[in-house]
């Protein structure tokens, strides 16, 4: 994926299953699927009906899971998780599952968005006397929880996330059940599928593909569900909101194999490119694409306008990921590792260049550079979503104005930076018509970085607007 190499990435994903035999084995598949939502660490625990067991890491998952013993790690349920470290949490303790220990039952935590009142809630906590190990969020709604009055999990677990704002999905497991949770705009994703008798519940659902289990359904927002043996039960912790899925899983941060609240993420950038296609053409000889995430929007772009779609940009697979590199100078050498021009396909072509979205501005003019270099005799640049002006306080990387070049530069400033010969980007009708088939279906969308319409309001956007004033 791309989505410029210093500006957006996932916080994470999270899998589930229960009912198999070979639990910890499928949540391994299942997090390899995911692991295009977090490379900073992964790990796993895995339930036997006595006891929880973890085994967990830094890095990706076929390097942590290098060193698993599959044969201690038995048992007929797990929750999984990988993730992408926000800036001071890249630490062992805040890999994720989180178990806990008690007198009563053990638990595990994983989750994937952001608790934004966390920090006050964690200073409450602390003035009561709780000591909390980590930075993650899991550990302050493990505190909520145990010091709950309420007499079951499933009440304990409600009044917790009731205390908590935010866009999240959670699952928890205790001895005897699975739960899974979903933050009442429903924000982030999770769904539910079946594997034979087992069930399983994912971030997306490519992890369902990846060991061959069937999509049953979406968690509905503020929906509480527990999975035992006895089956699903359903119920509501909070009034259901608007459904607000976050558009940039369908522009960038999901799997295009992937659906997403019923939408296939594919098909829903294809048709980005279609009507980014009708809103600005380009008078120029071939489209082509910014792998990886922007190929189906290019694709759609090219079958719209009736241009051939080039191949004229290629990827290196071997490459780690560039913008976690310390440096400025550094991320800009990855670009060039990374990604290469096709010169036989670019050379003295008026190119159109799709892209998912413009962050930083800094790997788009490397790309438009680099397309030169390789002859473009033009390079016309078409951003397939709108331009991205205001941080994202739901669990994606993009925390401040100053790192948004759309919210610091005009369009033809923005071009002019790039060295683009033209600059335009997907309206935001247009992205909507692209994603929302039924809005009586609850497909919604939060479009909180485009718009600064942010659906859960905590005073936080009020901050940052005066920041950027």
């Amino acid at each position: 994926m791309h989505a410029e190499q210093k500006g957006i990435s996932e916080e994470c994903g999270i899998f589930g299953i229960w009912g198999h035999s070979q639990a910890a084995e499928l949540t391994y598949y299942g997090l390899h699927a995911m692991q295009h939502r977090g490379q900073d660490g992964t790990g796993l625990v895995v339930n036997n009906g006595r006891q929880l067991t973890a085994h967990k890491g830094m890095g990706l998952v076929n390097d942590v899971f290098q060193t698993a013993n599959f044969q201690k790690l038995t048992g007929s349920a797990a929750i999984g998780h990988v993730r992408n470290a926000t800036e001071g949490s890249h630490t062992y303790e805040n890999v994720q599952p989180l178990l806990f220990q008690s007198q009563t039952e053990s638990m595990a935590l994983a989750h994937n968005g952001n608790l934004m009142n966390a920090d006050s809630l964690r200073t409450e906590l602390e003035h009561e006397g709780s000591i909390l190990q980590t930075s993650s969020d899991m550990e302050v709604l493990a505190h909520l929880m145990k010091r709950s009055s309420m007499e079951t999990n499933e009440a304990s677990i409600a009044d917790a996330l009731n205390q908590t704002i935010g866009a999240y999905g959670m699952l928890m497991m205790t001895d005897d059940t699975l739960y899974a949770a979903l933050d009442p705009n429903g924000i982030r994703p999770l769904s539910i599928g079946r594997l034979g008798e087992a069930y399983v519940v994912a971030s997306e659902t490519c992890a369902f593909d990846q060991i061959g289990a069937v999509f049953e359904r979406d968690v509905l927002p503020g929906e509480l569900v527990a999975i035992n043996d006895d089956g699903v039960q359903s119920s509501r912790f909070a009034i259901r909101g608007q459904r607000k899925m976050c558009a940039m899983e369908y522009v960038y941060l999901s799997r295009p194999d992937s659906d997403v609240n019923t939408v296939n993420v594919h098909a829903s950038r294809k048709k980005m490119g279609m009507e980014l296609a009708k809103e600005s053409p380009a008078d120029a000889d071939i489209v082509v694409g910014v792998p990886d995430s922007s190929i189906s929007a290019a694709i759609g772009f090219a079958e719209e306008s009736g241009l051939p779609y080039e191949m004229g940009i290629i990827k290196n697979r071997y490459v780690g990921r560039t913008f976690i590199q310390p440096t400025q100078e550094l991320r800009e050498q990855g670009v060039k590792m990374k990604l290469a021009p096709v010169r036989g396909m670019v050379a003295g072509k008026r190119v159109v260049m799709i892209d998912d979205s413009i962050v930083r501005g800094t790997t788009s003019k490397r790309i438009v550079d680099m397309l030169r270099r390789a002859g473009a005799n033009e390079v016309h640049v078409r951003i397939a979503s709108p331009p991205i002006q205001y941080p994202c306080l739901y669990g994606i990387d993009m925390s401040t104005y100053e790192e948004l070049i759309a919210s610091n530069c005009e369009l033809h400033e923005i071009g002019s930076v790039i060295g683009a010969d033209s600059l335009e980007y997907l309206s935001e009708s247009g992205l909507e018509r692209a994603i929302v088939r039924d809005k009586s279906l609850h497909q919604g969308i939060c479009t909180a970085c485009m718009t600064g319409d942010y659906p859960v309001a905590t005073g936080m956007e009020r901050v940052l607007a005066v920041d950027k004033s």
